[in-house]
């Protein structure tokens, strides 16, 4: 099975995008009208690319999210697009091609349809012209004016993964090649990375089973190309008879501060006990410290993590995976603190937040696609959720200015 028929079955997904809501990666807010029917503004637009029953072929299905996170189709949806790992920065939604290895661009209109703009073969500037490269996760910086394209196999032994920068076309949507930077070994499929505030540094890290492990740093250049640092970072002190943690998922806060699942290890292998999380402050040179110990991060009731992200705000961290869905009070350099229980115990294998306390998350296998209204203080499943939906793939909130 390829990489790509890999990444299409969502056994695991995340994604690192540009954001108005800062960390979770979601692109800046935009305006837009009422719907025609509706007796309110709508707060997001949320697009799942999934596969019906009986096909081999995906689609775009889009919703209107209401204040309370009840959900509406969009006209048009669902969207015939062959698409997964989806991107948006507020006026454009960018998208792998499934049958090509392609960039697709569609404008998002004021009601949510999409309409196609462009597309940019991103494997043409791989291993001098071979074609190597399947595309993981696109992603924006926290302004959107660059795309990042995470590639499997695309160095110049179409072996290693590269992360490609484009410059994007603010008037047409189209992309200009900055250039490649080969990361090597880099994270699989669950992987992904994210800003700090700073919109200059970006984490991520990797875990093979508790062998094979690293935290990889990327710093933002002037003109938007991403390019690996040599991250300097510490580890949790880890408790008798374990030898070390192994950081795996990261999420960034709206400020200088990443959280990271954490696996209790022994290397060459994991060591009994809960995953748990740890939280970490990034200093002026993108440099990592954290204070945390085994006695204050907080143990999850996932154990086998797919995605982390963090709310707009920084206060709450959601954690998913094979076990379900775990909310998380974050508070900086702090330690993590407990908050919920699992809100579903469906596999979830993605979810993003928008701007108004929902956060979305999909269950691939179960064919369902949950609304959560999350604040601080209480948690709630939104009206008519959970929504059926086949086979969902990957999804992506964009959140709405009013």
């Amino acid at each position: 099975m390829t990489i790509r028929n890999l990444r299409l079955i969502a056994v695991v997904s995340a994604t690192l995008y540009t954001s108005a809501a800062w960390a979770q990666g979601l692109s800046p807010a935009m305006k837009v009208d009422a719907l025609p029917g509706t007796t309110g503004l709508p707060v997001a637009y949320v697009y799942v690319a999934s596969t019906p029953l009986n096909s081999n072929t995906n689609q775009v299905v889009g919703y209107s999210a209401a204040a309370n996170g009840s959900l509406t189709p969009i006209a048009g949806s669902p969207f015939p697009e062959n698409v997964y790992s989806m991107a948006v920065n507020g006026k454009y939604m960018m998208a792998a091609s499934v049958s090509t290895p392609d960039i697709n661009v569609y404008n998002i209109g004021s009601n949510g349809a999409l309409s196609f703009a462009t597309s940019q073969n991103y494997a043409q500037y791989n291993a001098s012209g071979s074609g190597c490269g399947s595309a993981g996760q696109d992603f924006f910086d926290h302004t959107g004016a660059t795309l990042y394209v995470q590639e499997f196999d695309g160095s110049n032994a179409c072996a290693n993964t590269v992360v490609a920068s484009f410059a994007v076309t603010k008037a047409t949507g189209a992309l200009t090649y900055l250039g490649t930077d080969n990361v090597g070994v880099f994270p699989g499929l669950n992987a992904a990375s994210y800003f700090i505030g700073n919109n200059v540094y970006a984490y991520q890290a990797v875990d093979s089973a508790c062998m094979y492990y690293s935290i990889y740093g990327f710093k933002r250049s002037g003109n938007g190309m991403l390019n690996r640092f040599n991250v300097q970072a510490n580890f949790p002190t880890p408790p008798t008879g374990v030898r070390s943690y192994i950081p795996a998922l990261a999420a960034a806060d709206p400020t200088n501060h990443v959280a990271f699942t954490m696996q209790p290890a022994n290397p060459p292998g994991c060591a009994p006990g809960p995953l748990q999380l740890a939280s970490y402050t990034a200093d002026a040179n993108g440099n990592l410290n954290t204070t945390n110990t085994s006695s204050n991060m907080p143990a999850t009731l996932v154990a086998s993590p797919y995605d982390m992200k963090m709310s707009p705000s920084g206060k709450l961290l959601a954690v998913a995976g094979q076990e379900g869905l775990q909310i998380f009070h974050f508070n900086g350099a702090n330690p993590i603190k407990h908050y919920t229980g699992l809100l579903t115990t469906k596999p979830i294998t993605q979810m993003f937040w928008d701007n108004n306390n929902h956060l979305y998350a999909i269950s691939h296998n179960s064919g369902k696609l949950f609304v959560f209204t999350i604040t601080p203080t209480s948690h709630v499943r939104a009206p008519g959720s959970p929504h059926a939906i086949s086979s969902p793939n990957d999804v992506i909130v964009q959140p709405l200015a009013h």
